[in-house]
């Protein structure tokens, strides 16, 4: 049987029955939004490949406990965040990268956050794999997943200060990252011409 023209609740029933066809088409319809997730959270393709294939495992495992309460995607989001904060926990890289940073922002920065704002997607992707665990982990779940600091807070077991210093510090190292590129660009501009 072909699923790919199945709603949401019936490619459901038909992977709760194992059913092989149905469990292709769940990956091929949301895989492509895992895999984003995965790379925001992730330092690199191959780490983000490991992290894409636990948050489907996790995904078929609990797929009898999606109520219809909201939307699959949603549902599926959130397993795939709670993976990745789960692995980055377990291995304890999350504890031993965030520090507590004053932020140290410039009072004048070159790139404003609207810089940021208008990276092309692929470039900003590049730009939050460079960070370190614990900026990277929180960049994501406050500028892009929506939590705000006390749930983040809650979430890592960590201050709410931490939390903030370190999306600051996240922030002032991709502004950081965009003047170093830009200037560069610079460079190679004023040469060339």
């Amino acid at each position: 049987m072909n699923y790919n023209k199945a709603t949401d609740n019936e490619l459901i029933r038909a992977c709760l029955k194992n059913k092989r066809p149905a469990q292709q088409e769940l990956f091929t319809r949301f895989s492509y939004m895992v895999k984003g997730i995965c790379l925001r959270y992730s330092r690199d393709a191959d780490e983000a490949e490991d992290l894409l294939q636990e948050s489907f495992i996790r995904i078929f495992t609990k797929l009898d406990t999606f109520t219809d309460k909201g939307p699959l995607g949603a549902w599926i989001r959130k397993i795939t965040v709670n993976t990745a904060l789960e692995i980055y926990r377990k291995h304890s890289t999350m504890q031993r990268h965030l520090t507590i940073v004053k932020a140290e922002s410039d009072p004048n920065p070159k790139t404003s956050d609207s810089a940021i704002e208008q990276l092309q997607l692929e470039d900003l992707l590049l730009k939050i794999q460079q960070l370190p665990n614990g900026y990277r982990t929180i960049f994501n779940l406050y500028a892009i997943e929506g939590y705000n600091h006390p749930e983040i807070a809650q979430m890592l077991d960590i201050s709410e200060g931490t939390s903030k210093s370190q999306y600051s510090r996240a922030r002032t190292l991709l502004r950081e990252m965009i003047d170093r590129e830009s200037h560069v660009e610079r460079i190679i501009w004023s040469h060339a011409t």
